[in-house]
C-alpha cells in the first residue's frame, strides 16, 4: 500500500501567517518555515509579536475564515485520493485549520495544538512530537506503507528524506538550491506526474 503525505500551507492553502501579516500590516509575521528552519524559534517570534500588538486567536481565526484553498488544490486532492491514501502532515494548528479542511473535503490531518487562555490569548503551543512529519512517515513505514511525500519548506525536508520518494512543490529557490536531490515542480499537473512516476504501481492521469 502507498500513502501520499502532503504539507498544507503553501501546498494546498495560502500561508496563514502571511495572510494575517498582510491584514494587520505587521511584516515580521510574514516569516515562515521557508525563511526560518527552526520551528521553535519561529513560533516564539510569532507569539512575542502577537503579545506586543495585543492580537488574540479570534483575530487570526477571522482572517482564516476568508481564506480559500489554492487554485486547483481541491481538485488535486480529489484526484490523489482516487489513487492513494492521503494524509496531511502540517505544522499548523487544529485551532486554525478546520475551515480550510472543510473546503478540501476533510482529508486526514495531523498537526499541532495551541494553548489559549480564557481571554483568547495564545500562551504557548504543543507539538505532537519532535520532528513530527518525519516521525509520522516513519510510523507509516513501520506499518508497511510506502510513502510519497510533497512539501515546500525547510520543515518538510526531513519528511521528504524519510519517504520512499519526495517532491518539492511551490518551494522557494533557496530550498530548491539546498535540496537538489528532490524534483521541484510548481503546478498541480506536474505534481500529479511526479506522484505517478514515484508510485510502484501502474497508475494513469
Amino acid at each position: 500500500m502507498e500513502l501520499a503525505c502532503l504539507d498544507l500551507e503553501g501546498v494546498l492553502i495560502p500561508e496563514i501567517w502571511i495572510a494575517f501579516a498582510e491584514e494587520t500590516g505587521i511584516d515580521e509575521l510574514k516569516a515562515t518555515t521557508r525563511d526560518i528552519p527552526d520551528y521553535d524559534v519561529l513560533m516564539k517570534q510569532r507569539l512575542r509579536i502577537l503579545d506586543e500588538h495585543g492580537l488574540k486567536l479570534p483575530k487570526i481565526q477571522d482572517t482564516i475564515s476568508r481564506l480559500k484553498p489554492l487554485d486547483g488544490a481541491r481538485e488535486f486532492i480529489d484526484w490523489l485520493r482516487e489513487r492513494f491514501q492521503v494524509i496531511i502532515l502540517s505544522d499548523t494548528f487544529y485551532d486554525f485549520a478546520a475551515p480550510l479542511m472543510k473546503q478540501l473535503g476533510y482529508p486526514a490531518l495531523l498537526c499541532h495544538k495551541l494553548e489559549v487562555d480564557e481571554n483568547g490569548r495564545i500562551t504557548d503551543y504543543t507539538l505532537r512530537q519532535k520532528d513530527p512529519k518525519r516521525q509520522s512517515v516513519r510510523a507509516f513505514q513501520l506499518l508497511n506503507y510506502r510513502v510519497i511525500a510533497a512539501g515546500d519548506s525547510y520543515n518538510d525536508t526531513t519528511m521528504l528524506m524519510q519517504a520512499e520518494a519526495g517532491v518539492l512543490f511551490h518551494a522557494p529557490q533557496n530550498v530548491i538550491d539546498e535540496f537538489p536531490q528532490f524534483p521541484a515542480v510548481h503546478t498541480f499537473d506536474d505534481l500529479k506526474k511526479e506522484f505517478l512516476t514515484a508510485s510502484c504501481r501502474d497508475l494513469t492521469l
